[in-house]
């Protein structure tokens, strides 16, 4: 007689270790899947690195790029920034504290800013924002395959100075006294003064060169100004006249010299014209060199941008209070004027 109990309990014994097996493997094939879907998202960490502040506003241009290319804020991308606030001589040791940092990419604005950023890492890659000369300064072997960890964009302020004497000659005819304001710990701006002491003497334009690093020096600048009877005034590239572009364009009027630079902020404030590119823009556009680092492009095969766009914005209230009637065919070449 065949015992059916025994035979059941054999049968039900076999079809649970069959489960206890499929929930077991389950359970340890679901843990892997599990603890990564667990993980939480990469957030980049960028560097920035200016020798300006952050006060000037060019740099939301970053981070609005950013935003154009899918990134948010704090949920995948955070901003390391270091700014030297006019004391270039800080920029060695800020740069050092972003390697420290362990940043994935870092953005430098300025010729100072990405020596300094140079001199601390080989290694991370570096995003240029607006370099006169990144040949000849060394950063990239050339424009077209920059050949390190180094790229991005360059900038034309060296080039545009030598319009900015044939806009002031534009706007006040029979101009032959023009002051040029540069900072003595800016590299750049002696190339950029070549450029104008070439064009004023072509113009038959007499140059007096002031400089300053400091609030005080820049008042002490227009005062030489005022006995040499300069009847206009250059701003050079830098980024503590950025900061300062309030108190620039206040003593101009104070002093009636017509004022002119590549920075269309320093005109916003208070300046005659300015010529040259969009900075926030620049910024902007770097983004996109950092976009493409962080999904695998090496900077040595990123060609350097160099400008296409160069705008006219011209401060109309500002040419009524200096008594400057500006020609209408200038007016119309004009992007902006500000009213």
């Amino acid at each position: 007689m065949i015992d059916s109990t025994s035979g059941l309990r054999s049968r039900v014994s076999r079809k649970r270790r069959i489960l206890l097996r499929a929930v077991f493997c389950g359970v340890t094939l679901a843990a892997p899947f599990e603890s990564l879907a667990q993980q939480p998202p990469k957030i980049w960490r960028i560097g920035l690195l200016d020798s300006g502040s952050s006060s000037t506003g060019i740099h939301a241009g970053f981070q609005q790029g950013m935003r154009d290319l899918g990134y948010a804020e704090g949920r995948s991308f955070s901003i390391q920034g270091r700014f030297a606030e006019g004391v270039y001589e800080r920029l060695p040791g800020l740069a050092a504290e972003l390697v420290r940092a362990k940043v994935d990419v870092i953005v430098a604005g300025t010729t100072l800013s990405v020596q300094a950023a140079r001199q601390a890492t080989s290694t991370i890659p570096i995003v240029m924002a607006a370099v006169p000369d990144p040949v000849g300064e060394g950063f990239v072997a050339r424009l077209a395959r920059p050949g390190g960890n180094i790229t991005g964009l360059s900038n034309i302020v060296t080039e545009v100075s030598a319009k900015h004497v044939e806009l002031l000659r534009g706007a006040i005819p029979k101009l032959s006294r023009v002051a040029v304001l540069v900072n003595p710990h800016n590299p750049s701006d002696s190339l950029i003064l070549e450029q104008i002491q070439g064009a004023a003497y072509s113009a038959g334009i007499k140059i007096l060169v002031v400089e300053a690093s400091t609030a005080p020096q820049i008042e002490v600048a227009f005062a030489g100004m005022s006995r040499a009877r300069s009847e206009a005034l250059i701003v050079t590239a830098d980024s503590y006249f950025d900061m300062q572009r309030d108190q620039i364009a206040g003593l101009a009027i104070k002093n009636r010299v017509a004022a002119i630079s590549s920075s269309r902020e320093l005109t916003q404030a208070g300046g005659l014209m300015s010529y040259g590119q969009n900075l926030a823009e620049h910024y902007r556009r770097a983004a996109t060199y950092v976009d493409k680092i962080l999904k695998g492009a090496k900077p040595a095969n990123l060609p350097v941008e160099r400008p296409t766009v160069l705008e006219l914005i011209i401060n109309r209230k500002t040419a009524k209070a200096l008594g400057v009637t500006i020609p209408r065919e200038l007016e119309l070449r004009a992007n902006s004027v500000v009213e």
